[in-house]
């Protein structure tokens, strides 16, 4: 062994010495490792940021921005709308919402298809008495091993695919996953419909949401000409959202109000005040295709929403939005109010404003948190509120349909298909540029960006070679489809403590170096490693679906393995033949 070869190693236990202590972020123990590397010499210094400039960076980045744009579209209730009766207890829902979120994880990325059906399901769970604990970890399952099934539905496949393109000159495609993917991907949605049985039902934790009781919203929407709701009845309007809207008066001819009944017939230009929670009124407005009272059609620039308080001292108090001309003198739009305790039967506009009154409101100002303080109004910055946002329907779905055919058709990489992708939408305001920062992981890419100069590091330095010599004197006498299973059970095992992506990075060459000096083909050892370290379900802290259900669906770390343990027996048991069907051991490979 070299100095260099032992500063290379050296560097990397400590590094997963640090991740395993847990002490400092993953992110920047990555950080510190690549300066170290640079200050060591291991890494040289013009080659010590070139992992921030990887397709990687591009790919995971520009996924993330149009999964949150698909999520805020209301796209994905919309079609699941109709079958939502039916799914009235655990042993329908388990298995439907985990096939959902299966599917939609093999075109985007898995933790945003989570993101989309987690309120779908605790809404559903709600509503029926069933425990989230019962539906939100088969979902998170579910989630990993769709995300297996295509190049971009899960990092390690994207980082896999540029370790084969390093070692061997050629990538894997967004394809080249799906067979052995597809087939774990049935698999476990088989077992998810047994299984869920197996987890405790568990009281979710406490949110911030539930916390900070606010029983209802009155928003103002006008029913335009075009919607489809013209003609139909209250009680038709209110059964889009299976009640969780309320029609609280109709104002029309501008000022003759009306007390709906559930018979009253809707007319063209009617004015709504529904009552709500801003998630379900958000929903009805896009499904009714209603206007907010606002007047957002006409507004320009990026949007804002925010959610506050109104406080003592504010000048609001006793005065109506038209008396304080809030809109022509402060730039903002009052989207909904809610008051404690009380109805709101009139036009927003006409509302006199009240101490401890809860306001939704909107602007394209960019000095909004001065005016906020101006006027007395605390934002709330825990909860997300998005009324008021135009989400531009099935625009984003087109869009990523677009990409994805783009990429199976070869006329561009996954890289510029995605981050074209992410850029048509923000272009159309599907969201504003702040939301999608926001929306970023910043500290994964921060990860990635730090780590693989270091794996490039252990290669340089015949490291690589080096493990794989030693790897293979120990499976030696094992066969190729024993050595196989080992490469997979080792990714599996060590990713919950050094996270999926490290994991993919260190791994992945070492398995294809171990396949070269064993005469194979290296691809099923590269996609064992992808396999392994993408269906962590043993632990709350080696994938981020795994930690988003961790709260809301109220479970400890020992649940994890309840369900986890036997899936990850089932995708070995089922991974390494289907491997080695479809990728023989005997191959040519890359």
């Amino acid at each position: 062994m070299t100095l260099d070869q032992a500063l290379a190693f050296g560097l990397i236990i400590a590094t997963i010495g640090m991740f395993v202590w847990g002490r400092l972020p993953y992110d920047l123990v990555a950080l510190t490792a690549l300066l170290i590397g640079v200050a060591t010499g291991i890494v040289p210094e013009k080659h010590a940021f070139e992992g921030f400039s990887d397709e990687i960076i591009i790919i995971i980045a520009a996924a993330l921005v149009v999964s949150a744009c698909i999520a805020r579209s209301g796209v994905i209730e919309a079609i699941m709308r109709p079958i939502l009766p039916r799914l009235r207890t655990a042993a329908v829902q388990a298995p439907v919402l985990a096939g959902c979120v299966l599917l939609l994880s093999m075109v985007t990325k898995n933790v945003g298809a989570l993101a989309i059906f987690m309120p779908i399901a605790l809404q559903l769970a709600r509503r029926h008495k069933v425990s989230p604990s019962s539906l939100l970890m088969p979902m998170a399952a579910a989630s990993l091993t769709g995300g297996v099934v295509t190049l971009v539905g899960t990092s390690p496949n994207i980082i896999i695919a540029k370790v084969r393109a390093d070692m061997f000159g050629k990538p894997f495609t967004m394809f080249d996953f799906t067979p052995v993917g597809l087939s774990i991907a049935a698999l476990t949605i088989a077992f998810l419909s047994v299984g869920w049985r197996l987890l405790p039902k568990r009281r979710a934790a406490s949110s911030m949401d539930a916390a900070f009781t606010i029983e209802s919203y009155t928003a103002e929407a006008v029913l335009g000409a075009q919607s489809p709701a013209v003609g139909s009845t209250v009680a038709e309007l209110e059964a889009m959202q299976e009640g969780d809207v309320s029609v609280a008066g109709i104002v029309r001819e501008r000022f003759r109000r009306y007390a709906p009944t559930p018979e009253s017939r809707l007319h063209a230009h009617d004015v709504l005040l529904l009552r709500g929670e801003p998630e379900n009124l958000e929903q009805l407005i896009a499904q009714a295709r209603l206007d907010l009272a606002t007047g957002s059609k006409a507004e320009k620039g990026q949007v804002s929403v925010v959610e506050g308080v109104v406080t003592e001292n504010s000048p609001l108090i006793g005065r109506t939005p038209s008396q304080m001309a809030l809109q022509a003198r402060h730039g903002l739009g009052l989207v909904a109010l809610s008051r404690r305790g009380q109805a709101i039967l009139q036009r927003l506009s006409t509302v006199r404003f009240r101490l401890g009154d809860v306001v939704v409101l909107r602007s394209t100002s960019p000095s909004l948190p001065e005016t906020l303080g101006e006027l007395h109004v605390l934002p709330l910055a825990e909860r997300s509120i998005t009324l008021g946002v135009s989400h531009r329907g099935w625009t984003p779905l087109a869009v990523l349909a677009a990409a994805m055919g783009l990429v199976a058709f070869h006329l561009v990489g996954v890289a510029v298909a995605f981050f074209g992708a992410a850029v048509v939408l923000l272009l159309l305001r599907t969201m504003t540029m702040n939301e999608a920062y926001r929306t970023v992981e910043w500290h994964i890419l921060f990860l990635l960006g730090a780590l693989i100069p270091l794996s490039h590091a252990v290669r340089d330095t015949g490291g690589t070679e080096l493990l794989a010599r030693g790897l293979g004197t120990a499976v030696q006498g094992l066969g190729p489809t024993a050595t196989l299973a080992v490469v997979m059970v080792i990714a599996m095992v060590v990713t919950p403590f050094f996270h999926n992506a490290p994991t993919t990075l260190v791994m992945g060459p070492i398995a294809g170096s171990l396949a070269v000096k064993l005469g194979l083909n290296p691809d099923p050892f590269l996609l064992a490693v992808a396999l392994g370290a993408g269906c962590d379900f043993l632990t709350p802290i080696g994938h981020q679906c795994n930690t988003l259900v961790l709260g809301p669906g109220g479970y400890r770390f020992s649940d994890y393995a309840r369900l986890g343990l036997p899936l990850s027996i089932m995708v070995v048991a089922a991974g390494v033949p289907l491997l080695t069907f479809f990728w023989p051991m005997t191959g040519h490979g890359p």
